[in-house]
């Protein structure tokens, strides 16, 4: 009994999917009926004058080419920042001791803060969400190799600086814990002291005399973006505890980090608090300590950024308008010329949404035809254009900090999302104007 319950109730409701089925299927074939006879309509319109239809095509095409473009220029102007800022470490947050200018318990104002190796300590406890820490000292020294003699700045570092502001070596390698323990005779040259200190010869293997002391090089860096007045590829690089065969290490001249978390407002206040309580100074004193967060300052361009993207969006807009100007002037001259056939259309039965929606898919199609046109036509600009010269008029090995006007498909949704907004706006008022003709008068109409 169960079983034949279940096989009647089984064929039943394959009955109603069936049916639910077909019932859908006659509705979507009478919907592309439809569209394909408004279609059909709309193609045999736009023949009666081609001219004008190819010449609102175009206009849509330079439009919509304008918009993509202009996009993609923001675009690429938002990457290259963030290229620029990648290439000396987006997230590098720098720590400096200063003076103090306010009066903190029975301390007075004016007392300089120092730096040492207990602070570092300090911040990987109180601070958890610091990922790499590296101690700063930097001396400016006569380096030699062979008969060759220069004055390079010689930086006194951890390993973690190589995350920290996105190191690259180009031979052998950086400097690392082992070689900070041992207090290492090791160095890493900068491109550039590199090529002055070896010209065309391999440096690695190779050794450098810095104030007289002889070490080894371990690694060459890759070059870095560097402006006309910094010498960030004429540096050298040794352990920190080596630093102390040039100079003494007891102070640290600063401190460079990166975190774990995205919050760096927070952590960066939290190793003020921290220092400040340390150091017996105030942590709302400006002076007493120093910090520089890059990711601030990169916030601060994509504020920047995303302005110019806005004002460029809207410009796009204006031009593309200017396009959409002309289809609505076409298609209220169609409206004219085709006064009687509303009038007729009408006296035949046709009811007033489709009239507006046969024009206004004829406006749709022109729209969608120029709207093709104009995304090639910006890929064609793309290509041919290439890079757009921006941080590299400023800095050297700085292509990565041009413009490149790449059309991504976020792009193309937000163009294609304007054409269709402006096509809609230009083809409704004409199509609810045919809609609302009466038709006496408009069979009347010479």
């Amino acid at each position: 009994m169960k079983r034949d319950l279940l096989q009647q109730g089984g064929g039943t409701m394959r009955n109603d999917l069936r049916e639910t089925m077909q019932a859908l299927l006659v509705v979507a074939l009478h919907i592309v009926t439809v569209v394909r006879d408004i279609l059909r309509e709309a193609y045999g319109a736009m023949r009666h004058d081609v001219r004008k239809t190819v010449l609102t095509m175009l206009g849509m095409a330079w439009g919509i080419a304008t918009v993509v473009l202009l996009l993609a220029y923001g675009e690429g102007f938002g990457h290259a920042i963030q290229s620029i800022w990648d290439s000396y470490g987006s997230t590098a947050v720098g720590i400096f001791p200063g003076r103090t200018s306010q009066q903190a318990g029975g301390n007075k104002a004016g007392v300089q803060v120092r730096f040492t190796d207990d602070d570092v300590e300090m911040i990987r406890n109180v601070v958890p969400l610091v990922k790499h820490v590296s101690r700063h000292l930097d001396i400016t020294a006569t380096v030699q190799s062979g008969s060759r003699s220069f004055s390079f700045t010689v930086f006194g570092m951890d390993p973690g600086i190589q995350d920290i502001w996105n190191l690259s070596v180009e031979s052998g390698r950086f400097i690392n814990d082992q070689d900070n323990f041992s207090h290492a005779m090791v160095a890493v040259l900068g491109s550039e002291a590199k090529d002055k200190l070896f010209s065309g010869m391999p440096a690695v293997g190779d050794s450098v005399r810095i104030n007289g002391v002889s070490f080894q090089v371990v690694g060459v860096m890759n070059a870095r973006m560097q402006e006309a007045d910094n010498d960030d590829n004429r540096v050298i690089y040794i352990p920190f505890h080596s630093m102390d065969t040039l100079m003494s290490t007891h102070y640290i001249g600063g401190l460079w980090l990166d975190s774990f978390g995205l919050n760096h407002t927070k952590v960066t206040q939290a190793i003020r608090d921290s220092l400040a309580a340390a150091h017996g100074f105030k942590a709302d004193d400006e002076r007493a300590l120093h910090v520089f967060d890059a990711q601030k300052q990169l916030e601060q361009f994509r504020v920047i950024t995303i302005g110019l993207k806005v004002l460029l969006a809207f410009i796009g807009t204006l031009t593309l308008g200017i396009g959409g100007i002309g289809l609505m002037n076409i298609m209220l001259v169609s409206v004219t010329q085709r006064t009687r056939e509303i009038g007729v259309e009408k006296a035949l039965g046709a009811r007033r949404r489709y009239i507006l929606f046969q024009f206004l898919s004829e406006a749709m199609v022109i729209t969608a035809v120029g709207g093709v046109i104009g995304i090639l036509l910006s890929y064609a600009i793309s290509f041919s254009v290439g890079t757009l010269t921006l941080y590299s008029a400023m800095a050297k090995h700085a292509e990565a900090g041009d413009i490149r006007l790449v059309v991504a498909p976020k792009i193309l949704l937000i163009a294609t999302a304007i054409l269709g907004l402006v096509g809609i706006v230009s083809g409704m008022i004409p199509a609810m104007r045919a809609a609302k003709l009466d038709p006496i008068e408009a069979l009347r109409y010479e």
